[in-house]
């Protein structure tokens, strides 16, 4: 099988932001949802406190990333959340608002593009979070909603908030906090792969996939590959898998994974040296 991945990848130097944290703005913008209250800067992060980083304060950070070297970025979520690293998204067709909104993100990729650096989002499609609409209308219409059929309902009533109670849904890790997608659903497949494609026709060079061997439904990857690659065959598709990636990498879904087995290794070099 001929097997084709990005050349630009290839001799990419990777560099990874983590929004909330990495620069705030400072331009005069009349944002109201981003005049907030904010986390002092410089003060030690909490967990669920804002830092109010953005994505015009990333821009006025690029040419120093460009003089590091840097060639590719990698921005962890960006879409619409209630927390402060995004892995609980509430619109997938939203840049958050203290990000500085879809606004906010046409001007950043216009301005790493015009770097002729590459722009890779993390793509959370296993699961979504109790404020996203479709699960939001089943926790307000219960089993009269549509979009029932989306997750896995176990019984009635769900308790989302109180740990007290069995949340009676299925949640990433158990966590009630991030309801997991029916995959099997056709319309939650489809769903994934418009927002896969909406973005690429935005203007991304990739996807950077959050926990992808969550989703076992047979050929979902290999769709998502083949729809990826249409739009842009130079994409790049990169999977967070933690173990032996051997069966991503066959050449019908991933160009690559996350090297988790080499971390363990590097990590204990230094103490190894020492010893």
């Amino acid at each position: 099988m001929d097997v084709k991945t990005p050349d630009w990848v290839k001799h990419a130097v990777f560099y990874q932001i983590f929004p909330d944290r990495f620069a705030r703005t400072e331009r005069v913008h009349n944002k109201p949802e981003m005049a907030v209250a904010l986390e002092p800067w410089t003060s030690p992060p909490t967990m669920t406190g804002y830092k109010g980083g953005d994505l015009w304060g990333a821009i006025d950070r690029l040419d120093y990333l460009k003089d590091l070297g840097i060639t590719a970025l990698y921005l962890t979520p960006i879409f619409q959340s209630p927390c402060n690293h995004r892995y609980h998204t509430h619109d997938y067709y939203q840049v958050d608002p203290l990000l500085g909104g879809n606004e906010a993100f046409d001007d950043f990729l216009k301005a790493a593009h015009q770097r002729d650096m590459k722009v890779v989002l993390d793509g959370v499609f296993n699961h979504a979070s109790r404020g996203f609409f479709f699960f939001n209308d089943i926790l307000e219409n219960g089993p009269y909603s549509p979009w029932l059929d989306w997750f896995q309902v176990n019984q009635w009533p769900l308790s989302a908030y109180d740990g007290a109670l069995p949340a009676n849904y299925l949640g990433w890790a158990d966590n009630r906090a991030l309801p997991q997608f029916r995959h099997s659903n056709p319309a939650v497949r489809e769903y994934i792969m418009q927002i896969a494609e909406h973005w690429l026709r935005v203007g991304i060079d990739g996807w950077r996939l959050d926990v992808p061997f969550e989703i076992k439904e047979a050929g979902f990857w290999q769709e998502f590959r083949d729809r990826v690659k249409a739009i842009n065959p130079e994409a790049y598709i990169v999977g967070e898998v933690w173990t032996d990636a051997r069966q991503w990498l066959d050449g019908t879904q991933f160009d690559a994974v996350m090297n988790y087995l080499f971390t363990g290794p590097a990590l204990r070099l230094p103490q190894a040296i020492a010893w």
